[in-house]
């Protein structure tokens, strides 16, 4: 078995054991006590105890690597760096929302070559690597995995977009939470926005496509084939790392504001072709 073979395997591991704190936490959400960071979002005791539970696989198994985690920080400074979202979409963690996920993925020489995403509260795990495709499993059935295919898109007709919470510390709970695909396609674009509040560039795009609420991380939707594009407004290198990875592998596109392909800070476009993923580019400009 090749060394990234055995990486995503660890990787897979360190994920779905932060997965299982994180239910946890998820099923006692009145006992957890809720914090506000210095940039405005939300942070748990859950967030920190996923991150250590994440960590504490990959010390166990790649103590010779770097981590670099949303909370803790980065530790090391080796070639090969572990990045952690413990819980991304902490808001919607709060809220009792079952689309948050944990995030873990692999650099190596600063390419992503291993990438985990796991959406505990809905029993679905994906994962990629490098050279190796796109996969999509029940937590409980790994061996009951599909390839994932994002396929090519049919840029004709109207465009309707899925739309996210507009303000991340009011998740849009309560809300249909309709699958982001109708079940008959009309031609259109699909595409989906996680917007943050007060980010011009998104608003434009908002106001310019009617919108739809998503049902699952847009980029994973992408991935499957479900929707064209999604764009994500503002985010760092954890809340893109294992996902950019898992839609390329996909056969998708993942770009960064000024048109990089390797995860940052920053808007992130992800699309089904290097076209639309342009296209999204000009349209948020």
């Amino acid at each position: 078995m090749s060394i990234v073979g055995d990486d995503l395997q660890v990787a897979r591991r360190a994920a779905l054991a932060g997965a299982a704190v994180g239910m946890r936490w998820f099923a006692d959400l009145p006992r957890l006590r809720r914090e506000m960071k210095p940039d405005g979002s939300v942070v748990t005791e859950a967030d920190r105890t996923v991150e250590a539970e994440v960590r504490t696989v990959l010390s166990a198994e790649r103590p010779d690597d770097a981590v670099l985690g949303e909370e803790g920080g980065q530790s090391g400074d080796a070639a090969r760096r572990w990045i952690i979202d413990p819980i991304d979409g902490t808001a919607l963690f709060v809220a009792g929302d079952d689309r948050w996920l944990v995030l873990v993925a692999l650099e190596s020489d600063g390419e992503i070559v291993a990438g985990v995403a796991v959406i505990p509260a809905q029993r679905r795990v994906f994962w990629a690597e490098r050279g190796g495709g796109a996969w999509e499993a029940p937590i409980d059935d790994l061996g009951a995995a599909r390839r994932l295919i994002a396929g090519p898109a049919d840029p004709d007709g109207e465009v309707s977009m899925s739309v996210g919470p507009a303000d991340p510390a009011v998740p849009d709970v309560g809300v249909d939470l309709a699958p982001a695909v109708p079940a008959e396609r009309d031609g259109g674009i699909r595409l989906s926005v996680v917007p943050l509040p007060s980010v011009a560039e998104v608003d434009g795009l908002l106001a310019a496509i009617p919108g739809r609420p998503w049902r699952q991380h847009p980029p994973l939707l992408v991935a499957r084939g479900e929707l064209d594009i999604a764009v994500q407004s503002s985010g760092h290198i954890w809340d893109f790392a294992a996902t950019s990875l898992i839609v390329t592998e996909a056969g998708g596109y993942y770009r960064t504001r000024d048109g990089g392909t390797r995860p940052g800070r920053g808007l992130s476009v992800f699309a089904r072709t290097p076209e639309l993923a342009a296209e999204a580019l000009t349209h948020l400009a």
